[in-house]
């Protein structure tokens, strides 16, 4: 209905006012929570998938207990009959728990933890991934939903944190009422792209070399990043990166650092989002952040994005993988299928 950053209560509003809507799905942003709430009063299911370090030093919110009470707030809002849906795997997630009056399921990437199998035994609902299978248990009670490389979102089993993404999603669907058959064939007809998913994990094939484009803008993001391209084989990997301003400088070096330990060759740049810093600030932040790590790596600054990714290709041997964390995607997946279709417009 609309393009944009389409998170907020207003937008939340636009959807819910709109009388055809009979069943809404919404991302509700930190952001929009401390300056307006959420854009409604009361939901039946809402999903924390995790309490990371993002948006920190922000609105005078510094720690992460402070991101957990503003998070809060999606959980807080259910129903009493409704269900809020909860990361196991996440201590912030789980202190929230005694916090909510409504039904709690929870979510795990790991059937054996300690926190899973006291769940479990109290006899509460939980998805969690075991034996390469999407599953939802209730006690010792199991029902396989679907295998996780046959979901397209998961990239083949590789990307964990989708794997997580779609815990939640198939707990949110099964406790709504949706069928399990339903909810199998959804997760298997669901393919990521550009066109369905901008910026979430977009893989582009090139004959030659293959380009990942992501919105991966903080340690935890880069984190998911990384564990999926350690299962990827390349010739070269090649990371296109960039700092966000108000973002603390702990943050920036860190990012820099991971994109260090995954990337053989980093390329820098840094035009928009700068915050109320200089662009010489930031990047001197991601040198400071690639330097700290015990990986030597090359690195060069091309400081317009568009230039940085045809640069990439241009210069892209046999086997690389390239990988843009992008903060503005549509100008990023627009570049790279340019190239693409040139590449096709060839055969």
């Amino acid at each position: 209905m609309e393009k944009g950053d389409t998170t907020g209560p207003i937008s939340a509003e636009y959807i819910l006012k709109d009388p055809t809507i009979k069943f809404a799905v919404l991302e509700t942003a930190r952001g929009g929570i401390l300056r307006s709430g959420l854009g409604f009063s009361r939901c039946d299911i809402g999903i924390i998938t995790n309490i990371q370090e993002d948006h920190l030093g922000i609105s005078d919110i510094d720690t992460l207990a402070d991101l957990a009470r503003v998070k809060a707030t999606v959980v807080k809002s259910v129903n009493k009959e409704g269900w809020a849906i909860l990361n196991a795997d996440d201590e912030y997630c789980m202190k929230l728990a005694n916090e909510l009056n409504c039904n709690i399921a929870y979510f795990s990437m790991d059937e054996d933890s300690e926190t899973v199998k006291k769940l479990s035994k109290q006899g509460e609902i939980v998805a969690v991934y075991e034996n390469g299978f999407i599953t939802i248990k209730k006690g010792e009670w199991k029902i396989r939903v679907e295998r996780a490389t046959h979901v397209p979102l998961t990239l083949g089993g590789k990307a964990k944190f989708m794997i997580a993404n779609v815990l939640a999603a198939t707990l949110a669907a099964y406790l709504q009422g949706f069928k399990i058959e339903d909810i199998s064939l959804s997760l298997q007809t669901f393919i990521p792209s550009a066109a369905q998913t901008p910026g979430r994990m977009n893989i582009f094939d090139f004959k030659k070399f293959k380009v990942l484009i992501d919105f991966a803008h903080n340690p935890s993001g880069y984190k998911g990043v990384e564990e999926y391209l350690s299962t990827v084989d390349a010739t070269k990997k090649i990371g296109i990166i960039a700092g966000v301003g108000d973002r603390r400088d702990e943050d920036i070096k860190e990012c820099a650092m991971i994109a260090a330990r995954m990337f053989d060759h980093i390329i820098i740049r840094q035009e928009k989002h700068l915050r109320g810093r200089t662009e010489e600030e930031i990047i001197d932040l991601i040198m400071e952040g690639i330097s700290s790590s015990e990986r030597t790596v090359t690195y060069e600054i091309i400081t317009k994005e568009t230039e940085a990714i045809k640069h990439a290709i241009n210069s892209a041997e046999d086997g690389t993988f390239i990988t843009a964390l992008s903060d503005v995607i549509t100008n990023a997946i627009e570049i790279v299928q340019e190239y693409l279709d040139k590449e096709n417009e060839e055969v």
